[in-house]
């Protein structure tokens, strides 16, 4: 039982036992954006997929769920696939693999998948794995590569045709769409012969095979005599095409941009041209390509021009994008390039008639070197990856190619090195491995790593017999600066606040963020508690102090609860459970303060025995009350039912909410009592609105506890016979999913019975809980309730928009009807209909009411206009 408006309480799971690792998934499958994630079961078969996922295969969650989507990618990815899925399911290794991904046959991508095993409480392993698209990080790796052969082709001094062919092969392959040439200026430098175009038919190159350069005279000729790009997006309807229009259409071209290969003096040498079969319009990045492209044709150019001199070859290569060295014989650095020296800092005259040694950061072995040098022996040239070291000290990596110039006798003269700075590229991958560990906001560990680190810890603290405390804190005043000011102002403030209070802590210990404005501090290192307090009060401070976010100054403090291992000796995520609840009663006792465990654990009991003892007088003199809040179908404006919640009309204090009170008792013989009255007053008054003509069902909230015991059916099946006139199938029964349903086995046998009689079943509050799939598959519920904390955020918050549409989705993959609490306003419902969720219930529809305002408020009740959607 519970109340949907009054101010969410910490859910009861946190007076139960462990989670299921099943609910770590469903979590981040909604909270984690951006890459595909997704779920599977023992059977390689798909129960969660985020937006992302069902965007790279291009299927919709209910196509996808159940399914392998084997059919969805080729044969031999298929194979592989499924094996690093069973191999994973089978090992419990986690596998982290660059894979090729072809989506329908057609478009065919690079990604990173990692995936993992986790296990839940009834021992089903589930597979869940997140996929990152690489194909652009791979694409640039290609470039990069392609450039440096195309480099090493010139530097190996290749005929000028085997190295343009080159280029415009890398062009092409990158860009399947794409058709290009290479023309060069003949001696005259008035006509423009074919250097490359193997791609183009060969009558069109024979027609334009010596063409005499001037305006109009189609892109190529216009750029090299104007030495300007020259961009035609349409060839049928452009000037300088007229001449050639009907060529051009023979050879199925619609488009063609030149741009001009330019000397290092900046004449012009030749043209570089992309074309395309349709009309086309360049991008940014078709632009730069072409200017690129160009570039590297120029050096290939040049250096034949240069009759490989190694003065003219160093001019050249100054606009190489890679660093080059080049050495003597005796292997003495005489050339460097203007990119070397932006790389490692060192000058000409730092290294010249210096060994390449100079560059060595000692993380390779001596061996490593000397396999190098015999590999340059012996087939000319080596390629591959070196740490190196800065002028400045720094070590940074970088793809390196030597190669061993020779002169006419095979005798080696020169030695030139290509070294290309991979730093961001290694940046990236441990970029991946952090998203893994660590929050995104804020750069604190997150719950996975602060996982790894507590249960670290608390081996440590029983190899030197020491304690550690785990602090649970929880900003004051957080969610109100939230409202008042948006999301960004309050992640600014998450950022100062959560900076502050790392730097409260000593070296070794962690500080991670777990969600929202909670953080979890793991001390390390202490004796007994006292040496905790000092670090305590410094967070306190830390999170207290006044923070300016731009122009307004913001306050927010901490409530922390702390507990101490081995004093406290349970399992990390029981600590963490302590700390949260210690949290908890730091909060009621006015914030801006800390708790330790086990005397809240005092104060707890003493509140609890004094609560029992209250509740217990008020059902002896008849003090609780039912209100009804009504639940309507927003696109009908059918009224389906009300839900029925509990007050206690205190004879001193007032309307008192259940908040206040059902906590306190949940698990005591008393709560099954008052859960008893519930269902005996909801049916009571079906029977009395029966009377008058209004025949709508009562839903009522049970806890885990009362649907757990031995007599539950026994129970409701006496209630039921003394209100023979109502209909069972009137009532139904609603099972928070934060419930810790120990036995979901017995609880579905027990459903099944309560079904058998006429009493239906709802899953409360879902997406908030510990085993949201394994409650959709095992118990027989025929209606889940998206919670409100989602409802009502998802029109700005992003994360729980896609929550809400997951849940959707799951109602309708596991053919479950769903309604969303905490409809507020029309924009709600109206983007709840798009969604597919019909059914409603909140503010924005109708208060819970006393049982006499229901009829009128029926009679008077009409959907919203913006909530009728058309259905097909």
């Amino acid at each position: 039982m519970t109340s949907k408006n009054s101010k969410k309480a910490p859910p009861l799971s946190k007076f139960f036992e462990k989670p299921s690792e099943i609910e770590k998934y469903f979590n981040a499958a909604f909270n984690i954006t951006g890459d595909p994630i997704f779920v599977k079961d023992e059977e390689c078969r798909l129960l969660l997929v985020n937006d992302a996922f069902c965007k790279i295969f291009g299927v919709t969650r209910k196509e996808a769920l159940g399914k392998t989507l084997a059919e969805k990618v080729t044969a031999k990815e298929r194979q592989h696939f499924l094996a690093v899925d069973k191999k994973v399911l089978l090992t419990g290794d986690e596998i982290l693999c660059e894979e090729t991904l072809t989506i329908l046959g057609a478009e065919e991508k690079t990604v990173l998948t990692k995936k993992n095993r986790f296990t839940d409480s009834q021992g089903k392993h589930f597979l869940v794995g997140i996929i990152h698209d690489i194909s652009q990080r791979k694409q640039a790796e290609l470039r990069v590569k392609s450039s440096r052969h195309v480099l090493e082709l010139i530097s190996r001094g290749k005929p000028l045709s085997e190295i343009l062919h080159a280029i415009v092969q890398v062009v092409e392959q990158e860009n399947p769409n794409m058709l290009c040439s290479v023309l060069l200026l003949d001696e005259s430098q008035k006509h423009l012969v074919i250097g490359t175009a193997n791609g183009l038919p060969q009558f069109y190159n024979d027609a334009i095979n010596g063409i005499e350069i001037g305006i109009g005279v189609g892109s190529c000729g216009t750029a090299a005599f104007t030495n300007k790009r020259v961009v035609v997006d349409d060839i049928n309807c452009h000037p300088y095409w007229a001449p050639y229009k009907e060529l051009a259409k023979e050879a199925g071209l619609g488009a063609c941009w030149s741009e001009p290969i330019r000397s290092t003096t900046g004449t012009v040498l030749g043209t570089f041209a992309i074309y395309h079969h349709a009309p086309h319009q360049p991008t940014d990045a078709d632009l730069l390509l072409i200017e690129q492209t160009a570039s590297l044709a120029s050096i290939a150019i040049e250096k034949k021009q240069a009759e490989e001199k190694l003065e003219r070859a160093a001019s050249v290569f100054t606009h190489a994008q890679e660093g080059i060295m080049i050495t003597d014989a005796n292997v003495k650095i005489i050339e460097i390039n203007e990119a070397f020296t932006h790389i490692t800092g060192y000058t000409l005259q730092d290294v010249q008639g210096k060994e390449p040694s100079i560059l060595r950061s000692n993380r390779h072995s001596t061996e490593f070197y000397d396999e190098m040098w015999e590999t340059i022996e012996t087939q000319g040239h080596w390629r591959g990856e070196i740490w190196s070291q800065r002028k400045n000290g720094d070590i940074y990596p970088e793809l390196v190619t030597i190669s061993a110039v020779k002169n006419s006798t095979g005798n080696v003269q020169h030695y030139v090195s290509l070294s290309t700075d991979i730093t961001p590229m290694k940046a990236y991958q441990g970029q991946l491995e952090r998203i893994a560990h660590y929050d995104a906001l804020t750069n604190l560990p997150n719950r996975v790593l602060l996982a790894d680190r507590l249960s670290q810890a608390t081996m440590q603290c029983e190899r030197r017999n020491q304690s550690l405390a785990v602090a649970f804190m929880d900003l004051d005043g957080f969610k109100a600066i939230n409202d008042t000011y948006g999301h960004n102002v309050g992640d600014e403030l998450l950022i100062a606040v959560s900076q502050r209070m790392k730097e409260a802590l000593r070296e070794g210990d962690t500080l991670a963020r777990i969600g929202g404005d909670e953080f979890i501090a793991v001390m390390v290192d202490l004796q007994k508690f006292e040496d905790t307090e000092l670090i305590l009060k410094r967070l306190l401070k830390a999170a207290s102090d006044p923070v300016n976010v731009g122009d307004a100054l913001m306050q927010v403090s901490a409530s922390i609860g702390v507990t101490l291992y081995p004093h406290d000796n349970v399992d990390s995520d029981q600590l963490i459970r302590h700390a949260d609840q210690a949290m908890y009663i730091a909060k009621q006792a006015g914030k801006n303060r800390f708790h330790l465990f086990d005397t809240a654990e005092d104060i707890a009991l003493n509140t609890q025995r004094e609560s029992i003892e209250n509740v217990h007088i008020a059902l002896q003199k008849d003090e609780f009350v039912l209100h009804y809040q009504p639940k309507v179908n927003m696109r009908t404006g059918e009224v389906i039912g009300a839900e029925a919640l509990i007050r206690w009309q205190h004879r001193v204090n007032g309307l008192i909410p259940p908040l206040a009170f059902l906590p306190l008792i949940e698990g005591h013989v008393i709560s099954l009592k008052l859960g008893e009255w519930v269902i005996d007053s909801a049916l009571s008054q079906i029977h009395q609105w029966q009377k008058i003509g209004l025949d709508i069902p009562i839903s009522v909230n049970i806890s885990a506890y009362q649907l757990q015991q031995n007599n539950f059916t026994t129970r409701l099946a006496a209630l039921l016979s003394a209100h023979p006139e109502v209909n069972p199938n009137r009532l139904e029964l609603e099972i928070l999913e934060t419930s810790a349903l120990h036995d979901t086995s017995l609880v579905s046998t027990t459903m099944n019975t309560c079904q058998e009689l006429g009493v239906r079943f709802a899953i409360d509050d879902f997406g908030t809980g510990y085993s949201s799939l394994t409650y959709l598959k095992r118990l027989p519920a025929y209606l889940i309730k998206i919670d409100q904390s989602f409802v009502r955020d998802m029109l700005e918050d992003t994360d729980d928009l896609a929550i809400v549409q997951g849940v959707v989705g799951l109602a309708n993959a596991f053919q479950r009807k769903v309604i969303a609490e905490g409809v507020e306003s029309i924009e709600h419902g109206k983007a709840l209909v798009k969604l597919g969720c019909e059914l409603a219930q909140g503010y924005g529809i109708a208060k819970p009411m006393v049982a006499e305002k229901i009829p009128d408020w029926i009679s008077k009740w009409q959907s919203e206009n913006a909530w009728h959607l058309k259905v097909n």
